[in-house]
């Protein structure tokens, strides 16, 4: 993990605070925007293509997520087989949590930052570095308290909702480095998770894993069909199958 500690200038530091504020302020409405296609991997609009629910929507029923728009973007997400998985490593998706967004904050910081509550940051990083902070975990519903730490930041990890290991085997091969390293670093691919679940779920797709709090399973599976139909990978039949059942049970 890259840890981003030099000083930064106070309107830079300023424009990460308002941008943090503004994202956990938001409500659930993650269908407003999947209700539009994505825009392949052109870099200059994976801005936040889709607001990711604040935390808490773990301990209530299905997320608002439109459905039937969800829906409509899976048809557009072709159906092949795995390929195999030679050539795979994490490298082929850059260095882990990159400062992408150019924010002065590494990646892994800046989903804490934006999926924890009541967040505190490590003195002297500029707000940079999580030090601590409450997860309502939303593949578990349970709540998790973040203390950084050697043994205690294991607690809660940062998981890719499409794993770069299986998105290797669907496509993302025939991405650039560019695009596979911003594939590993966007926002809508990525939140904040109960370490042991994340760890079970692997690189499975969701033929083969599914967040065990069913309140969480719809917005579940729009993420990862829109985290697919953005950098163009495909599904399994399998695949297709299971995500469908789940948004056709949503609403």
């Amino acid at each position: 993990m890259v840890e981003a500690s030099g000083e930064q200038p106070a309107a830079n530091r300023r424009t990460i605070e308002i941008i943090r504020s503004a994202a956990k302020a938001l409500t659930a409405v993650t269908a407003l925007l999947l209700s539009a296609p994505l825009a392949g991997c052109d870099t200059s609009a994976n801005a936040l293509d889709v607001i990711e629910s604040p935390a808490g929507i773990a301990t209530g029923g299905h997320s608002s997520v439109n459905a039937v728009s969800a829906l409509e973007q899976l048809r557009g997400v072709p159906v092949k087989g795995r390929v195999p998985k030679t050539g795979y490593t994490r490298d082929e998706f850059g260095p882990a949590w990159a400062n992408t967004d150019r924010n002065g904050c590494d990646t892994r910081n800046d989903i804490l930052a934006r999926d924890l509550a009541n967040e505190t940051f490590k003195p002297g990083t500029n707000n940079c570095v999580v030090a601590s902070g409450t997860l309502a975990d939303n593949y578990t519903g349970t709540t998790i308290n973040f203390v950084r730490g050697r043994d205690a930041s294991s607690d809660v990890q940062i998981d890719h909702i499409v794993a770069p290991s299986d998105a290797w085997q669907k496509g993302a091969q025939q991405l650039n480095a560019d695009q596979r390293k911003e594939l590993a670093n966007d926002p809508l691919n990525l939140m904040a998770a109960d370490g042991p679940t994340n760890s079970a779920k692997g690189d499975k797709d969701a033929a083969t894993w599914l967040p065990p709090n069913k309140g969480f399973r719809c917005e579940y599976a729009a993420r990862q069909t829109a985290v697919k139909a953005k950098y163009t990978l495909w599904m399994t039949e399998a695949e297709h199958a299971a995500i469908s059942g789940i948004l056709e049970s949503c609403n």
